[in-house]
């Protein structure tokens, strides 16, 4: 697997009027061309690594794939340093930055608009904004957190940010269980890439519907990061930053609880209060 952060040396303008040299790093972004039975799909970008994860999490969001049973194997390039437990893993001759779902049958779905995404957006090309609700559930009311217990998430996901301490330049997503243990978090240059590898980890390990878990992402709540959450059952998304108008929309279509702005011991709540205690 390639390292998430490159380093370089880069010359820097410093406050005393002076051009100095200095080591520098900066966060990978390379294209990761996606085959469903051995066609192209699709091209995202995003930070390598956990690559098969980020792969299960956009095809189950997608609803090509409702659970890894659909999957016969995944296909990656001899190179790849990938070992996932939960799916069989094929090495074969594809290139470095290419992945092969080769399901058990026909595909759940078939896709109805370009998945071709960026680092910045991951609805890029919908055709319809309905064809994104596309089997989602409303999702239940059972699990409910402390208000206090919900500000302390971001220093404990913070603490897993360690390609952002060495660039600055990565999204994080993590997933919390209702006692506020952080299950899983992975970064990205893209905040719907770092969604889809914790939905793709809780895939292969079993756990999805995520009826019981808490999604936390470091940037701002947007539409699609709210459709992939109630995708995997997630009922409650907390962002640092803003909601988006459709997104406040989707939460409430679904009843999902969706929380912006939380920073600074504090927090507004968009949609389904309730499971705020």
């Amino acid at each position: 697997m390639k390292a998430p952060a490159q380093e370089l040396v880069v010359r820097e303008w410093t406050r005393d009027g002076r051009w100095s040299d200095r080591d520098d790093a900066v966060v990978m972004e390379e294209p990761l061309q996606l085959l469903l039975n051995g066609k192209e799909l699709s091209v995202v970008m995003r930070t390598p690594g956990n690559d098969i994860e980020l792969a299960l999490g956009l095809f189950f969001a997608e609803g090509i794939i409702a659970s890894v049973d659909d999957v016969a194997e995944v296909r990656i390039s001899a190179e790849a340093r990938e070992e996932e437990g939960g799916v069989k893993v094929e090495r074969s001759i594809l290139e470095s930055n290419s992945i092969d779902l080769q399901l058990h049958g026909e595909p759940r779905r078939r896709p109805q608009r370009s998945m071709l995404a960026s680092s910045a957006c991951g609805v890029c090309g919908a055709v319809m904004i309905d064809d994104l609700k596309h089997g989602l559930a409303p999702l239940g009311s059972g699990l409910r957190v402390d208000a206090s217990a919900l500000t302390a998430l971001i220093a404990k996901l913070r603490e897993g940010q360690g390609v952002f301490d060495q660039t600055g330049g990565l999204h994080a997503a993590g997933r919390f269980s209702a006692a506020g243990e952080l299950v899983c978090a992975r970064e990205d240059v893209g905040r719907h890439n770092a969604v889809d590898k914790v939905v793709g980890r809780a895939l292969l390990d079993g756990q999805v519907p995520c009826r019981e878990s808490l999604l936390l992402v470091s940037g701002r709540a947007g539409y699609e990061i709210v459709q992939k959450a109630i995708a995997a059952g997630i009922p409650i998304v907390a962002a640092v930053g803003a909601p988006s108008s459709l997104a406040v929309a989707l939460a409430r279509e679904f009843g999902q609880t969706l929380v912006g702005f939380l920073r600074d011991q504090r927090f507004n709540v968009y949609s389904a209060p309730e499971r705020i205690a």
